[in-house]
């Protein structure tokens, strides 16, 4: 792959936290982390780089993967992970077998509580793991605080605890203890906001901040990793997502607790397949070109596998945030994809897009031109519309137009509906213009109705299709069909339509403003004396509102209108 294609691959990169992995034409290089994955990989392929090997690093690198996660915390282990399995060349640090620690938990012979950076499951319950030693250590001592009886040290001192009194203590506060190791720190935290008050009000101000310090931290604290779970061990996690051409599924493979391979398949749909078939076959290619002999498979919906292989569907837990980690990589590959052939060849995408629209939306043509209307008034007042053009699926702002609604009494949304689309379509007809393949209407059934009386007068209706969007659940209203339609919230369709919709709105609403503006200064100069049309007419262009011409200071308008009429004008407004 060319520095150029590398360097336009990592300007498609989503700006997420995650792990991105260079390969040269055999294996992985370099496995690093970025709280922003497209700033940190483009920066490669953008700067002079100083150091030596980071240069060697760039001339090597012939394709990029990545894997998204949720937090910078995910980022840092999961590269440590990977990192040690792999032992990438150009990684220098975090080759060695250090690991993160965790907190164990023992029960016998004496209940106890300490960090450790090896896990041996018989010893006792394990949870992490922390970004350092100093998190860990924390919330040991914080642990021992609020519960001295785990605090053996102090116990030997004191001789306050016996043995039998520990393990009593320890089986009725189990239950809170591993809530705080989780991070579930309600309990502690009201318990510790009490003991702060009682120090404040006796005065006793340096263990209240003490006590503050610890609360600081545990409002800032995050014990929980999605990427490591000792518990979950030899599993392989599939997910799908899918769109009118192509499949992507990804597939993580987790071992020992901890994610050790994430890779995207891309496949072609053929007629009539369905998301059932297409991920069954590939959890088969999966397996089978990776070499995973895992006895479980983490899938979105229930599909057959030949034994022995167990199929689970998650629906809470940790093996549920696997699924959703696989989803949104496979998401984000789809997403890295579409920007790539919106780069490199924008033509092809806006096709695309628009054939998934007319699918969508049911419609006979391709919706190249669609034209979206709205109307705006204040009780009646002011009515006026506006029209909103987009080619292609891209704003074209130079055929963007305004209405003043004529001859309509009271706020009538329907009627006004109906005579701005009737202008509007017969003055294209009138100059020999392009009519648009499709019309929206903001609302439901009745400005869809009323439009709809505007196509019939001018016998456009095999010509023009016309569709409403109502804005409580976004649904799409067609003619003759008392049913709304329901499009996937995430498509790039109902995107674009509401993205027609809201800049109509914005369109129309500026619109309406500027009447209103307009019309308040007309009225409030009219009642000021000495002002005759062409001095209206220059106070109107100047100030734009009547609000704005009472701010007006004495001097401005002197300089504006002279001497004499600028201070007989400002006496008046004062006055």
């Amino acid at each position: 792959m060319k520095l150029s294609d590398l360097h336009l691959q990592a300007k498609s990169l989503p700006e997420l936290p995650g792990v991105y992995q260079f390969y040269d034409s055999e294996k992985i290089i370099y496995i690093g982390k970025a709280k922003n994955l497209k700033k940190r990989v483009s920066s490669y392929f953008t700067k002079n780089h100083d150091s030596k090997k980071t240069r060697l690093l760039v001339k090597s690198i012939r394709k990029i993967e990545k894997i998204i996660v949720d937090t910078e915390m995910d980022a840092l282990l999961l590269e440590n992970n990977l990192i040690k399995k792999y032992q990438p060349k150009y990684n220098i640090l975090l080759k060695d077998d250090k690991s993160y620690p965790w907190i164990c938990i023992v029960k016998e012979p004496v209940p106890d509580i300490f960090y450790t950076r090896k896990i041996e499951k018989r010893r006792g319950e394990y949870y992490g793991p922390f970004t350092n030693v100093y998190s860990a250590r924390f919330l040991i001592k914080l642990i021992k605080d609020v519960y001295p009886f785990l605090n053996h040290e102090l116990n030997h001192l004191i001789k306050k605890e016996t043995e039998e009194t520990i393990k009593l203590k320890f089986s009725i506060n189990i239950k809170s203890i591993r809530n705080l190791i989780k991070g579930h720190f309600k309990k502690s935290i009201d318990e510790l906001k009490k003991k702060m008050k009682v120090l404040s009000v006796n005065l006793q101000y340096e263990k209240a901040q003490e006590i503050k310090e610890k609360l600081d931290i545990l409002y800032n604290y995050q014990a929980k990793s999605t990427i490591v779970n000792s518990k979950i061990s030899d599993i392989d996690v599939f997910a799908l997502i899918s769109d009118e051409s192509y499949a992507y599924i990804n597939y993580l493979q987790i071992s020992y607790g901890a994610v050790i391979r994430s890779f995207t398949l891309e496949v072609k749909k053929k007629m009539e397949e369905t998301d059932y078939e297409i991920l069954r076959l590939s959890i088969i290619e999966l397996k089978q070109r990776f070499q995973s002999q895992s006895k479980e498979v983490i899938v979105p919906f229930r599909i057959n596998m030949p034994r022995p292989i167990k199929i689970s569907v998650p629906k809470t837990g940790d093996k549920k945030k696997l699924i959703e980690l696989s989803e949104r990589n496979a998401k984000f590959y789809r997403m890295d994809k579409l920007k790539q052939i919106k780069i490199v060849d924008p033509e092809s995408h806006e096709n695309r897009i628009m054939e998934q629209a007319k699918k969508d939306l049911q419609l006979k043509l391709k919706p190249v031109q669609i034209e979206c209307f709205d109307n705006s008034n204040l009780m009646g007042s002011n009515p006026v519309a506006s029209c909103v053009v987009f080619k292609n699926g891209k704003a074209s702002k130079k055929d963007y137009r305004h209405y003043k609604i004529k001859d309509i009494d009271g706020p009538d949304d329907f009627a006004s509906m109906e005579q701005v689309i009737y202008r509007r379509l017969k003055r294209l007809i009138d100059e020999g213009q392009s009519l648009p393949n499709l019309i929206v209407v903001d609302g439901g059934k009745g400005q869809l109705s009323s439009g709809l009386k505007s196509i019939k007068k001018l016998n456009l209706e095999n010509k023009v299709a016309i569709i409403g969007i109502a804005k409580r659940l976004e649904e799409i209203f067609k003619p003759n069909d008392p049913l709304p339609l329901y499009i996937d919230k995430k498509s790039e369709t109902l995107k674009l339509i509401q993205q027609l919709r809201n800049e109509a709105h914005r369109f129309a609403i500026n619109f309406h403003r500027d009447q209103r503006s307009k019309d308040a200064l007309k009225s409030g100069i009219d009642n000021i004396d000495g002002v005759g049309p062409v001095l209206k007419d220059k106070l109107l262009n100047k100030y734009k509102s009547f609000a704005r011409l009472k701010k007006v200071k004495e001097l401005d308008l002197i300089n504006f209108l002279g001497k004499k009429r600028g201070r007989s004008i400002f006496n008046q407004l004062r006055n």
